[in-house]
């Protein structure tokens, strides 16, 4: 998450709350049982839904998603232009020290398969089902997360239910009533911002992530197999180009020209010290 996402974050969040707070009543928004009856509702009808192990990955799916950053396009097309003319340069087993540095996992893989001397039609194949899968997974972790945020609400009724029944339990005694009125209002409450205040926003970003980084993926493997067929690497800067904006498509074109007069550089260095 970017810095003005979380300052905006904060900003909204607390103008949403003091919305609540700054009442004359503000007390009456905080209600302990509440909390207990949508959050063990929640939780306990999850993990009754899906295995453990699916629910500790879905959340470290959700971590990650607020905290890793993923590289840009335009990092991921200097990459694949510098491995296209290294490979143009020095042969395609020069590649295995781009693999060995590179922390972007799904180009580790790709180039490891380059290295290793799998057919272009092997290469394209893996890729195509690992990204396949890997959206797979994704996807299991994000229903996770709706299937949570419809929980949620429902479990803030139930909660409404509790109090209600309370109240009627209580008829005849203000005190048994004053204090089931906050179950049944507040649990409702508890419910929807649950539900559309953090469950709902979680499974919207694991979506957009996902997005990006099978647009990311594409662009990798496109990049990958071009290498493998050998195409001009201007052609290939025309080709991966296609990712962008039209207004920021002439940046790769400058990256092409940069990195070959770094190679041209490193080229006559090496000729002067022979």
């Amino acid at each position: 998450m970017s810095r003005m996402n979380l300052l905006a974050v904060a900003f909204f969040g607390t103008l949403f709350a003091s919305s609540f707070l700054l009442t004359d009543h503000s007390a009456l928004f905080l209600n302990a049982i509440a909390v207990v009856i949508v959050l063990s509702g929640t939780l306990g009808a999850t993990f009754l839904s899906y295995p453990s192990s699916e629910i500790r990955a879905a959340a470290l799916v959700a971590f990650n998603s607020y905290t890793r950053k993923t590289p840009t396009e335009y990092e991921i097309i200097d990459s694949m232009l510098d491995i296209a003319v290294r490979s143009r340069q020095h042969g395609i087993l020069a590649l295995e020290q781009v693999e060995g540095h590179t922390t972007v996992s799904f180009l580790r893989s790709a180039l490891g398969m380059v290295v290793d001397g799998y057919k272009p039609s092997e290469v394209r194949d893996i890729l195509v089902t690992e990204m396949h899968y890997f959206s797979q997974r994704r996807g299991r972790h994000e229903r996770l997360f709706r299937y949570m945020a419809q929980l949620a609400p429902a479990f803030g009724v139930a909660g409404s239910v509790v109090g209600l029944i309370g109240m009627l339990a209580g008829i005849g005694d203000p005190d048994v009533i004053l204090n089931s009125i906050p179950i049944a209002l507040t649990s409702t409450l508890y419910g929807i911002l649950l539900g559309n205040f953090l469950l709902t926003p979680i499974a919207e970003n694991i979506s957009a992530k996902t997005s990006k980084e099978l647009m990311l993926q594409t662009l990798i493997s496109d990049g990958v197999m071009a290498i493998l067929q050998e195409h001009n690497t201007l052609k290939l800067a025309r080709k991966l180009e296609s990712f962008l904006t039209p207004a920021k498509r002439h940046e790769p074109a400058h990256s092409l020209f940069e990195i070959r007069e770094r190679y041209r550089a490193l080229r006559g260095n090496m000729q002067e010290d022979v």
